[in-house]
């Protein structure tokens, strides 16, 4: 049967072949992941154009999914590099490749990934705008925004993230000085420099039903980017911050009623203790559209560890509701990342997002779990390494400190409380000298 899109389809009573893919990793029924898709609830990024997608779905009540950003930029302009990025993102087990790049003729790269990768690929389009074009952001029109929006999905991309929440209410909010960081989102301060400028309202707000038909053609989700989000913990849950998710809110509904799918982005840096209040917030005044956080980080003393402040916010995020953690990298407020920084941001989202997932009871959470556990009573190391997120890097630390007794580790050796356990139990010596 035709349909426009996974919600058109959803709504009409359709269980698309994306839904059977979805419903078979999430260890739900078909009919399930179909009335979640057409309450909005979960969307399936998944462009007509995009052909090699492995699906998945986004939502609250299914795995938690990780978004890789990368891409070039005027210092880093090596897409070789890039390439090796996004094959470890997928080798890693991250769901989505977000292209950043800010620099250069982006379209070949884009292209490559919609037509080469199997994660969800998504884009922010502002940023491609003044490179596309060649030309000082101030001299760009509305139309030309819009245009980029097109050429983005005619490439293949399966969201894209549109910061339509700013207005010029904010431009006067901001200029009022009540935060500390002001705008922080980079798509966001294109927007507010553009408003600045030429005095005319943001486009993509002004012409959000013009962006709906070309994303309801393709089939692009749209990802209702977060311009206000908190860049230090004095900014979070601000007026600033807020009164842009009401925006969002307003929006959110709009997609639904042309059979758009759209989830919505969330705060940056936010302290522990308001994080739930956040995801709660975002759930009710977006109606329950899956909510894509960066991090939270949790502080902004970590430079250098902000994967790690990142991992912190998002478990509690992702316990709390949230659907879709952006990584953050060692080198976050630092530097562009490179191969490395994208492994270890990879593995503490990842990390983040499977405590979640037990905590909220996703189907099949626990079981990995349940394995490790299994191999480390018996001491079975090669089973322990099959059920470690990240082997390679369990395997080379054990090896780097080798024990005498080579049932146990270097820790404690015969001292070992498995061991001597093990051996108790079956009634033998436990020598320990």
């Amino acid at each position: 049967m035709e349909y426009a899109t996974q919600m058109d389809a959803a709504k009409r009573g359709i269980i698309t072949p994306e839904m059977k893919k979805v419903a078979e990793k999430e260890r739900r029924t078909p009919e399930e992941i179909r009335a979640f898709v057409a309450s909005g609830e979960v969307v399936i990024p998944a462009n007509k154009a995009h052909t090699c997608l492995d699906p998945n779905g986004i939502g609250s009540m299914l795995r938690t999914k990780i978004n890789v950003n990368l891409g070039v930029s005027r210092d880093c302009r090596d897409y070789d590099v890039e390439m090796k990025k996004v094959q470890s993102a997928v080798d890693l087990g991250a769901e989505a490749i977000m292209d950043l790049s800010s620099h250069g003729n982006t379209q070949p790269f884009r292209r490559k990934l919609c037509r080469e990768c199997p994660a969800m690929v998504g884009t922010v389009p502002v940023y491609d705008a003044v490179i596309h074009y060649q030309r000082d952001l101030g001299t760009l029109t509305a139309k030309d925004f819009i245009d980029v929006v097109r050429l983005h999905a005619e490439d293949g991309v399966d969201f894209v993230t549109l910061h339509c929440g700013i207005n010029r209410k904010t431009i006067e909010e901001i200029k009022a000085g009540r935060r500390k960081m002001n705008i922080v989102s980079r798509g966001g301060s294109l927007v507010f420099a553009w408003m600045s400028m030429t005095g005319n309202e943001n486009p993509f707000y002004e012409y959000f039903d013009e962006i709906l038909d070309i994303c309801r053609e393709y089939d692009v989700t749209i990802s209702l980017g977060d311009a206000c989000r908190p860049g230090c913990l004095a900014d979070a849950t601000d007026s600033c911050q807020i009164g842009e998710l009401l925006r969002l809110g307003e929006l959110v509904q709009r997609a639904r009623d042309r059979d758009v799918q759209v989830m919505v982005e969330g705060p940056g840096h936010v302290p522990m203790d308001q994080i739930a209040a956040n995801m709660k917030l975002e759930q009710t005044i977006c109606k329950g559209a899956p909510f894509y956080v960066l991090g939270p980080l949790v502080t902004d003393i970590a430079p250098g560890y902000d994967h790690i402040t990142a991992a912190i916010g998002g478990a509690i995020a992702a316990m709390s509701g949230a659907a879709f953690l952006c990584y953050v990298t060692p080198a976050e407020h630092l530097a562009l990342p490179d191969v490395d920084d994208v492994r270890e941001g990879i593995i503490a989202s990842r990390i983040a997002a499977h405590a979640a997932d037990i905590a909220k009871g996703v189907p099949g959470a626990r079981e990995q779990d349940d394995r490790m556990a299994a191999a480390r009573q018996k001491l079975d190391w090669d089973a322990q390494w099959k059920e470690a997120l990240d082997p390679e890097t369990a395997k080379k630390i054990r090896a780097s400190r080798a024990p005498e007794e080579e049932g146990t580790c270097s820790m404690c050796g015969k001292f070992c409380a498995v061991r001597s356990m093990n051996k108790a139990l079956a009634g033998e010596m436990i020598d320990i000298l």
